[in-house]
């Protein structure tokens, strides 16, 4: 299980102070709404080393996280800028997700084939990223993510400005490969129909503080 407890985060050039507690089962999608500006994002950020707690913490399985850097974390994050490379191919996107040289092994090759079925691609693997719609590309995106298999997944807005039928395909996919690959997966939105369609437990960010609804 991931749990946060008594998160604490203070911008430096303000006297606010966010405050984060909560808990995701292996297999387990938490929501997290709020407004722009809310601080729902800060708290994937924490969560992935990005930003220093000022106190709490945050643990997987009695693992205690908060003093490893961002590279140690078991930790995958997907943004809502997929950040392509729309002159390579979908196979190379995926292959630098573990090599920023794209030097691969066969076994590495093997894993994108598999991530490729996973996510609905398996055609498209020598297709260039410029050729492929904004929903295609987002899948690669999550491909790329998922490669790593680390046991977090944290998705920051991912499928804004996705037409209502891509995301909703999107949304679908997440769910099942959270449910098939045991995930903690937390997602900041601002869509409660997003929520509503995935989500276990839902959270709101209020006055500088995580409400579960």
């Amino acid at each position: 299980m991931l749990k946060i407890t008594d998160l604490k985060y203070r911008y430096k050039s303000i006297d606010d102070v966010y405050t984060y507690a909560l808990s995701v089962k292996p297999k387990e999608i938490v929501a997290i709404l709020g407004e722009s500006g809310s601080g729902k994002s800060t708290l994937l950020d924490l969560i992935a080393g990005f930003l220093t707690a000022s106190d709490g913490s945050i643990k997987l399985d009695e693992r205690e996280l908060t003093a490893l850097s961002a590279e140690k974390r078991p930790v995958s994050i997907l943004f809502q800028q997929h950040n392509l490379f729309e002159h390579l191919s979908v196979q190379k996107n995926i292959l630098l997700g573990v090599s920023r040289t794209l030097k691969s092994s066969q076994k590495d090759i093997l894993k994108v084939h598999k991530i490729l079925k996973e996510v609905g691609l398996e055609r498209y693997e020598h297709t260039l990223a410029s050729s492929l719609s904004g929903g295609q590309q987002q899948r690669v995106a999550l491909a790329r993510v998922l490669l790593r298999r680390e046991p977090i997944l944290l998705l920051d807005e991912p499928f804004t400005g996705l037409d209502a039928k891509t995301r909703m395909e999107m949304l679908d996919l997440v769910q099942k490969i959270t449910k098939e690959n045991n995930l903690h997966t937390i997602m900041v939105t601002h869509e409660l129909q997003d929520c509503e369609r995935i989500a276990d437990k839902i959270y709101l960010m209020k006055e500088h503080q995580l409400v579960e609804q």
